[in-house]
């Protein structure tokens, strides 16, 4: 594993902020070059902004091989090719869920219906698979495979757990949905900037856990903050009868017998309610938003933060492990 401790975080942070810059300036370019009708459609989320931690995640690992260097083309190209990939996928989950908004803008389908919404969708991953086939075999096959998990991940939401446990079933979904994707971006910045495979793998089983932790801190936001920051509309997974880990956790409870009277109300008009009056789903959305449930699921997603800092443990003390450290604060405290 690299030794070296030269690179300060403030000169990393700089590094990294200025090779971003960069993967704007690809990611813009690769989201254009059809007819403006098209090329509307393929930047309306891009343009929207977003937080980008997966390519600044593929920039952050490329120095546990390149440390103090600007990234190299290739490490630019698989950042990008990493968030058009991450862009496909909301494209595409925001026709399945119906979604009225994404990162403060008009849903895609809403705007252009859904088999439009879909169809671009595939060409940015088509725009994606381009890219990755310039970074060698291992990263197409890498890319090819986070795409299947993401794709039977979503899938196994839509079936449900059957007769496997609600909780640990959830928590492979969002390992395929969301952690497999973050477990690419690491896995390309880390062996395209040159790093050992002790390192790559210990990057990459961080990637995956705060993909876990990230989700299910999402979880909470979607029930406890402003819609006007997060940029989506809460309550949208109950609407579509998905339950995410605050509502498997009143379910796990009552099964238990340990759950309230407050909360099994909750869970009727969850199970019972029309979701899709706004009335309704407003007092859904409160009753759990003050509910101790949310409290038991922050536990959860700074559980699972904890498990990704272990991943790292073994790493040597650099610059690049704080800032992954820094990296997992962040994914985790979002939580209001």
């Amino acid at each position: 594993m690299t030794t070296k401790q030269n690179l300060t975080i403030e000169a990393l942070e700089e590094l990294v902020s200025s090779d971003l810059a960069r993967v704007e300036d690809l990611l813009k370019e690769s989201v254009q070059g059809s007819d403006d009708l098209i090329d509307e459609l393929l930047s309306h989320l891009s343009a929207a902004g977003g937080k980008r931690m997966r390519p600044i995640l593929t920039l952050l690992c490329a120095h546990l091989g390149s440390e103090g260097v600007p990234a190299s083309d290739q490490v630019i190209a698989a950042a990008t090719a990493v968030e058009l990939t991450h862009l496909a996928t909301l494209y595409h989950d925001d026709v399945m869920d119906s979604a009225p908004q994404r990162r403060g803008v008009s849903a895609v389908q809403l705007e252009w219906g859904n088999n439009r919404a879909i169809l671009a969708g595939d060409v940015l991953f088509a725009r994606s698979s381009q890219i990755v086939s310039q970074l060698g075999q291992r990263a197409i096959s890498h890319h090819a495979e986070t795409f299947e998990r993401l794709c039977m991940g979503q899938l196994h939401e839509t079936f449900g757990p059957r007769d496997a446990d609600p909780v640990e079933f959830y928590i492979q979904v969002l390992a395929d949905k969301t952690g497999s994707l973050i477990n690419a971006a690491a896995a390309f910045g880390a062996w395209l900037g040159g790093a050992d495979e002790e390192a790559s793998s210990a990057v990459q089983l961080f990637a995956e856990r705060i993909g876990v932790a990230f989700q299910i801190a999402d979880d909470v936001i979607d029930f406890a903050s402003d819609e006007e920051l997060t940029g989506k509309s809460a309550g949208t997974d109950l609407v579509e009868g998905v339950s995410t880990m605050p509502v498997l956790l009143l379910r796990k409870r009552a099964e238990n017998g340990t759950l309230d009277e407050d909360g099994m109300q909750l869970l009727r008009d969850i199970d019972e309610g029309d979701l899709a009056d706004d009335q309704v789903l407003k007092s859904v959305v409160d009753r759990l938003k003050s509910h101790d449930v949310l409290d038991e699921t922050r536990e959860k997603a700074r559980q699972w933060g904890e498990f990704a800092l272990q991943a790292i443990e073994p790493l040597p003390e650099s610059a690049v492990k704080q800032a992954l450290r820094e990296y997992a604060s962040v994914a985790v405290d979002r939580m209001a």
